[in-house]
């Protein structure tokens, strides 16, 4: 499980965005991961993706990392963000786009706007 703590902790510091999920950006293996990699491939945010199912270590391992049971979990600037609920609650309430603005993560801010009038 070492290994894969270490594997993890540079996939976060080594990446402005990471979202550990089930699947890929291009073919989520779930809903949930699905909304998430939709809603930052649709804000155009630079992201790394990691395929949980790879392997049983990567899948267990991400959970006991963050403390947090379930997937998809996304990271910003090596910060710990939340999973799809937390997620969609901040794109809906402006708040992840402040927190991509403190940290200087690259997104469209009209495509954010157009998922909140979408959803209002």
């Amino acid at each position: 499980m070492t290994d894969t703590r270490t594997e993890i902790q540079e996939l976060v510091d080594g990446n402005d965005v990471v979202l550990f999920m089930k699947g890929t950006r291009d073919v989520p293996q779930c809903g949930f991961s699905s909304r998430v990699a939709g809603v930052l491939n649709y804000m155009g945010v630079a992201f790394r993706d990691v395929n949980v199912l790879s392997s049983d270590e990567m899948r267990q391992g991400i959970k006991d990392f963050s403390d947090w049971p379930t997937v998809p979990q996304l990271y910003v600037k090596g910060e710990f963000v939340g999973g799809c609920d937390i997620v969609t609650e901040m794109t809906l309430s402006g708040e992840l786009d402040q927190l991509f603005d403190r940290t200087g993560v690259t997104y469209d801010k009209d495509a954010a706007n157009k998922i909140r009038e979408a959803n209002a």
